[in-house]
């Protein structure tokens, strides 16, 4: 018998079960985590390849039209044209969501538990000129989310301006023809999202901070983007 105050040792099935269950979802989140890294690598490669193609078609004295790609480091990269800049920005730690939201209530993923975890990375729109100038409360919008799953599949959500696939996970496999349209569709819901100059009563005013901080008061914002939270499964 243990002593007051002493821990109980546990039975050994339990120390089983705890064990089995650490070393299966540890298996299920590493190879997520492959996958995930191995989609956002494929979305590097396309968006070079894109910006290239890009680059080729603007006529040649036209410099006014900025097209470039940017490797931030292993977990971000940007592209920027004209005005507008995208971040893509993978996350390290793979995530679940609640039973009823966007993929979960599907037959596919209640099929193998497995597939109730993903990996994730979002796509967002800034104004270029924000991060040139270090406006810091300038907004960013999230433009749209790709989810990815033990099977190499993806759920992707985001403002209705994206052309969103059909999202049963069960056929969405990851390609980089789908990695392709999911970054040309936030290019062109960034470019058709324009910016709306605050009203004159809203700038009649600017503090010390915000001059010292090189906050210019009249910036615009983009209001346009409209994000469903409703997909359709």
């Amino acid at each position: 018998m243990a002593e007051a105050g002493s821990p109980t040792k546990a039975p050994a099935d339990r120390l089983d079960q705890i064990y089995d269950g650490l070393k299966q979802k540890s298996t299920a989140k590493q190879a997520i985590y492959r996958n995930t890294r191995a989609a956002f690598d494929c979305l590097r490669t396309v968006s070079q390849e894109l910006v290239r193609e890009l680059a080729s078609k603007r006529p040649p004295l036209d410099a006014s039209v900025v097209l470039e790609y940017h490797a931030v480091n292993e977990l971000e990269f940007h592209i920027r044209f004209s005005g507008d800049l995208l971040v893509f920005v993978m996350h390290s730690n793979i995530v679940t969501f609640p039973d009823e939201y966007g993929p979960m209530p599907s037959a596919y993923v209640n099929a193998d538990f497995r597939r109730r975890f993903f990996g994730h990375i979002m796509a967002y729109n800034f104004m270029a000129d924000s991060i040139k100038y270090q406006r810091l409360n300038d907004p960013g919008y999230l433009v749209g989310r790709l989810l990815v799953n033990i099977d190499n599949h993806y759920f992707l959500e985001g403002v209705q301006q994206l052309e969103l696939p059909n999202n049963d996970m069960s056929d969405n496999v990851l390609t980089a023809d789908a990695m392709r349209l999911f970054i040309e569709s936030a290019m062109i819901a960034a470019v058709n999202n324009d910016l709306i100059a605050p009203p004159l009563p809203e700038i009649q005013k600017i503090n010390v901070k915000q001059k010292l901080e090189n906050q210019q008061v009249s910036r615009g914002s983009k209001v346009g983007f409209s994000f469903s939270h409703e997909q359709v499964i």
